[in-house]
């Protein structure tokens, strides 16, 4: 059952355990390792995807391998994963085929890392506090599709659940926004809130376990 937070920034609140919320100015604190706490995003619109972006804000001293942004449908794992491997090595997955950029060290800092994906291309760019990481060949041709479990805070194993401790998120996530087209990540500043999809600003999400909501403490 999701914790309703209360405020003058609440928009309103669904029936369901559901709430809708503007997030501006908040995080989500995973405090401690868990199999059992997770935020369910609920997308402003349900549809199959040919191209998108990925946008969020992330602090952790988790040196271990962790998920950022786990998308499920149930004929698919991994459609969409952003996956830190270990410090510096990100793992960014399109219907379950994934690819790795590697970034410098700088361990213990929070990163704005932004993601996009065509499947005209099958380019896969990603970007770094500001800085790109590269192009990737990523599944030409594809469509993800839209009936979808999206979770932060942990990996999906199958559709919305078999969640492994020892790959759950700790720390703070905060300003997660998607597109669903492709927007020039250079462009990506402390703005990137207001996706078509995912907008922090009126965020649809139902959290789960030891999930607190708290004031951001970065930018």
């Amino acid at each position: 059952m999701a914790k309703l937070i209360v405020g003058a920034l609440l928009l309103s609140v669904l029936t369901g355990g559901v709430a809708q919320l503007d997030m501006k100015g908040k995080a989500f604190i995973f405090p401690q390792e868990s199999a059992t706490a997770y935020v369910s995003l609920i997308p402003q619109v349900k549809k199959s995807l040919q191209n998108f972006t990925l946008c969020l804000k992330a602090f952790t001293d988790l040196t271990r391998p962790y998920s950022l942004f786990s998308y499920n449908t149930k004929t698919r794992d991994n459609e969409i994963l952003l996956f830190v491997e270990k410090v510096g090595e990100y793992m960014f997955y399109v219907g379950n085929s994934g690819v790795i950029f590697k970034a410098p060290l700088n361990p213990y800092a929070p990163i704005h890392i932004c993601v996009s994906w065509e499947s005209a291309s099958g380019i896969a760019e990603l970007w770094l506090n500001g800085k790109p990481l590269g192009r990737k060949g990523l599944k030409k041709g594809y469509t993800v599709g839209g009936e979808a479990k999206i979770i932060i805070g942990q990996e999906q194993d199958s559709f919305g659940g078999r969640f492994d401790i020892k790959q759950s998120f700790v720390g703070d996530i905060w300003e997660v926004a998607m597109w669903d087209h492709v927007v020039p990540l250079k462009m990506m500043d402390d703005g990137c809130r207001s996706g078509n999809l995912i907008n922090w600003q009126s965020l649809i999400f139902e959290d789960n376990g030891y999930v607190v909501t708290k004031p951001k403490l970065w930018d």
